[in-house]
């Protein structure tokens, strides 16, 4: 298995988790600048410890490159806002309709990858990204839902706007692990994510500090699944960043759609949810994508 795949599929697995976990702080009371707030807080003295240990035992401290702050700080910002959308998405009736729009982010990689940096999938391979949206969209809606009737819902909107900063976040933050001039793509990786989640973390705690100290507070008072959320966030952060180093954004989120799919799982474990039909459908075509992909 290629270390771009590898790395998304573990991604996607610990992103799944911390989703769950961000909505259990949401619902806690925090809102959802305050549990975007959470998913950065820890990762910055973490990977700061870490780099320092790789320089003192005699690595190289890498280069940057031109470019490299314009695409971190286009991806940094970017993913903030799609964050807080989809932490809003989680007070939504109608969420699943509107995490379904937010999968249009696989679509709006591609235009926005070519636009910035040129990448391009093949035919085939924007043929198998089309099925695999596909079966997204078949997980996401809820039995009985109509498209037409959601899109002057808030939800649509918090999932529209979610899935174009994804699209915007994930092409500067493989445009910047680019600049970073070392062919370890996990030293890029977490140069990128270190810098990322400093500013991340301040912009935020800023922004809290002002408008939202209530939910600050709650971040501080619920530590424990706070903490939960830094851990699996900065996990996935290098997972994803790993696999933006060494493959097109575009392919990395066609292939981390299997994120939806292991959330399903979670849900029908946890919960004892039965299986329809059509999301059985929806993880076949999932499932498919992915494999032709990789077969491509």
């Amino acid at each position: 298995m290629s270390l771009w795949l590898a790395a998304t599929l573990f991604a996607s697995t610990v992103q799944a988790l911390r989703f769950l976990l961000q909505k259990r702080l949401s619902l806690a009371g925090a809102g959802p600048a305050a549990a975007t707030f959470a998913r950065f807080v820890l990762a910055p003295p973490v990977l700061g410890l870490g780099l320092a240990v790789f320089a003192w035992r005699g690595g190289a401290w890498p280069a940057l490159g031109d470019g490299f702050w314009a695409h971190a700080v286009a991806g940094g910002v970017a993913q903030i806002l799609a964050t807080v959308c989809v932490v809003a998405l989680f007070a939504r009736r109608n969420f699943a309709v509107g995490m379904a729009f937010s999968k249009t982010t696989v679509l709006m990689t591609v235009a926005v990858g070519f636009a910035v940096l040129g990448d391009l999938p093949t035919g085939a391979e924007i043929a198998c990204i089309l099925v695999g949206l596909a079966g997204v969209l078949l997980l996401s809606v809820p039995e009985g839902a109509r498209w037409r009737d959601g899109w002057r819902d808030p939800a649509v909107l918090y999932g529209l706007a979610s899935g174009a900063a994804f699209s915007v976040s994930a092409v500067g933050y493989r445009g910047a692990t680019l600049a970073v001039a070392s062919d370890d793509p996990l030293v890029r990786a977490a140069v990128t994510l270190l810098f990322v989640t400093v500013l991340q973390t301040v912009l935020l705690l800023a922004w809290l500090a002002w408008r939202d100290r209530a939910g600050l507070a709650q971040v501080a008072r619920r530590w424990r699944v706070s903490a939960a959320i830094g851990a699996t966030s900065m996990l996935g952060s290098m997972g994803w960043f790993t696999a933006y180093t060494l493959q097109q954004a575009a392919l990395v989120n066609a292939v981390g759609q299997v994120e939806l799919i292991l959330s399903l799982l979670i849900s029908w474990l946890a919960l004892g949810e039965r299986i329809a039909p059509r999301e059985l459908a929806g993880v076949a075509l999932v499932g498919g994508s992915v494999a032709a992909l990789l077969l491509v």
